[in-house]
């Protein structure tokens, strides 16, 4: 991680649809209730940070598909994407006034928001 993110917050994007279906758990079959349990597994990394990027994040979920309608909870805010959800993670990411990572495995995603200046991090990072 770069060391600017000591500096500020750090808003931490996850790609749902990425990081949900990087793992073949059946999450096809339900994909809101499996972006449910990935927001869920979220809430502690929102306070206790990742290894590398210590807490507190601002962790934002962002939805789409048949996945909208998730809900936020306290500590992880759930952004449902109106089309595409990588569109909506570089809007995000060129909103955030901080420093920022994004959590997907998505090639073009990762190159678009490193033009914005964000960080990215594997699917790996958030699943246990």
């Amino acid at each position: 991680m770069d060391s600017r993110m000591d500096m500020d917050t750090v808003t931490l994007v996850v790609d749902a649809a990425n990081v949900v279906g990087s793992v073949p758990d059946g999450w096809w079959r339900d994909r809101r209730g499996a972006a449910e349990r990935l927001r869920d597994r979220l809430v502690p990394l929102a306070a206790a940070g990742l290894p590398e990027l210590p807490g507190p994040l601002e962790v934002v979920l962002v939805v789409e598909g048949r996945a909208r309608g998730v809900g936020s909870v306290p500590g992880v805010r759930v952004d449902s994407a109106p089309a595409s959800g990588d569109d909506r993670i570089v809007e995000l990411v060129a909103q955030v006034p901080g420093p920022c990572v994004v959590v997907t495995a998505d090639r073009e995603l990762r190159r678009r928001v490193g033009e914005l200046g964000a960080e990215c991090v594997g699917p790996r990072t958030v699943r246990n």
